[in-house]
């Protein structure tokens, strides 16, 4: 930075004062401004609703919005819309949906909706005390909650369970209340939290009104009140199956056995080996996160939860499964997350307004399968071309618009770069030099 010192009140600066501070203190160029406003949209109702969305905002940054058809789910088909950077991802997702339509489609079925979230406190006194008194503060914490659960509690929702809990391995005197909820279509992130902070205030004031008991007992430190984005009891199942021999499209029951044993042994490393988990997963998120992103739902919450239910075992596995039993394949996974179709993002960004039409407006129990599907396409593309052909041919293929893209290619070197590495493996130096000596240099 060209005054290598902190700025003061930056928050305050109008957009184009922001801008002219990153021009002159960073050297950008004198355009940078008109080139931030080519991003914005053309609707100043849709731009005030991105530019409110974050802090510090100057412009939009745009991913491609896409879409898949012949997303076979419960014998309803689906086109399911994705936001993704990475180029192979849809055309993966699409293929896996194709293949699987023929094939049965997909299966899936919520398991539970449970969310949960903590109140983290200290309290100097005996735990059988505060035990045997807990019916009593339960009691106290659902009645000064219920203004906040009213309107949930009409929807179906609320507060399910609250347990208190003893860890003194993990800090002298520290306690949780953990707690249960059901937040119905909501994602309910504000809902956890209104309830766990007022839980806070409630048994504090449960506590001072025991004139009974010492001082230090009728006080307690609340260190957090927080909702958990780990969330087990939330969580669907997915799968798909059909005879081995059918893996084979061209009827080579020899090549869909081989290539089903694979496909297990493959996975099977996966639940396994922690450093083929963590790919194996990240290619299942590849779908679930570019659904998430394109209904407005929170992909890092979903993500951070996901990859803590890869551990509830004891250590970090793939989440999926692949067998074979009496001449079926199966391949199917459990996924616990937490999402919302009303409110939020999904409800202010347009763009994910049209996701959620394009999905037919589906509940959060159904959207839940529906990202959870997504991860399965998407880790049955990638698995299945680990076994085959490896996974740089298809995936570099698609990565070739993106290498002629940033070599500055012209259209008539596209259109005969893509009719060149048809059947040819791609790779950034072979590209270059394609163009090299397309233009004779």
């Amino acid at each position: 930075m060209k005054d290598n010192k902190p700025i003061s009140g930056f928050s305050k600066l109008s957009k184009n004062q922001k801008t002219e501070w990153l021009i002159q203190q960073l050297g950008l160029a004198a355009d940078t401004a008109s080139f931030l406003a080519d991003f914005e949209s053309k609707s100043p109702e849709t731009q005030a609703v991105i530019a409110d969305l974050s802090e510090n905002h100057l412009s939009n940054f745009h991913f491609p919005f896409s879409v898949a058809p012949n997303f076979l789910v419960n014998g309803q088909y689906r086109v399911f819309p994705f936001v993704t950077e990475e180029s192979s991802v849809v055309a993966a997702l699409g293929k896996a949906a194709g293949f699987w339509a023929k094939r049965g489609g997909f299966h899936a079925a919520v398991l539970g909706t449970e969310k949960k979230g903590q109140l983290h406190f200290s309290w100097k006194g005996a735990l059988e005390k505060i035990k045997s008194n807990f019916n009593e503060i339960e009691q106290r914490l659902r009645a000064d909650a219920a203004p906040i659960t009213q309107k949930m509690e009409k929807r179906g929702g609320g507060i399910s369970t609250i347990e208190l809990k003893y860890l003194p391995e993990i800090l002298p005197d520290y306690y949780q209340l953990d707690v249960a909820f059901e937040t119905r279509d909501a994602m309910g992130a504000n809902f956890i939290n209104s309830c766990l902070e007022q839980f806070g205030k409630s048994l504090k004031g449960w506590l001072s009104a025991q004139n009974d008991w010492s001082e230090a007992e009728r006080d307690a430190e609340i260190i957090m009140a927080i909702l958990s984005n780990y969330v087990p009891d939330s969580r669907v199942r997915v799968w798909v199956e059909c005879p081995v021999e059918e893996l084979s499209e061209t009827n080579d029951a020899d090549a869909a056995r081989n290539f089903a044993e694979k496909f297990v042994q493959a996975v099977h490393i996966s639940r396994n080996d922690v450093s083929r988990a963590v790919t194996h997963n990240k290619g299942i998120f590849n779908g679930v996160d570019a659904l998430a992103l394109a209904t407005g739902n929170d992909f890092r919450a979903i993500e951070a939860g996901g990859h803590a239910f890869a551990a509830r075992n004891g250590k970090y596995a793939g989440l999926s499964e692949a067998k074979i039993e009496e001449g079926i394949f199966s391949f199917s996974m459990e996924l616990s997350l937490a999402v919302g179709v009303v409110g939020g993002v999904t409800a202010l960004h347009p763009m994910a307004r049209l996701a959620m039409q394009i999905l037919e407006n589906p509940s959060a129990e159904e959207l839940m399968q529906y990202l959870a599907i997504a991860g399965l396409a998407s880790n049955w593309s990638a698995v299945r071309a680990l076994v085959t052909t490896g996974i740089q041919q298809g995936h570099m293929k698609m990565h070739l618009s993106n290498i002629l893209n940033t070599l500055g290619a012209t259209d008539e070197q596209k259109a005969a770069a893509k009719l060149y590495f048809e059947k040819r493996d791609v790779s950034f130096s072979d590209v270059e030099q394609f163009l090299k000596n397309d233009t004779g240099n």
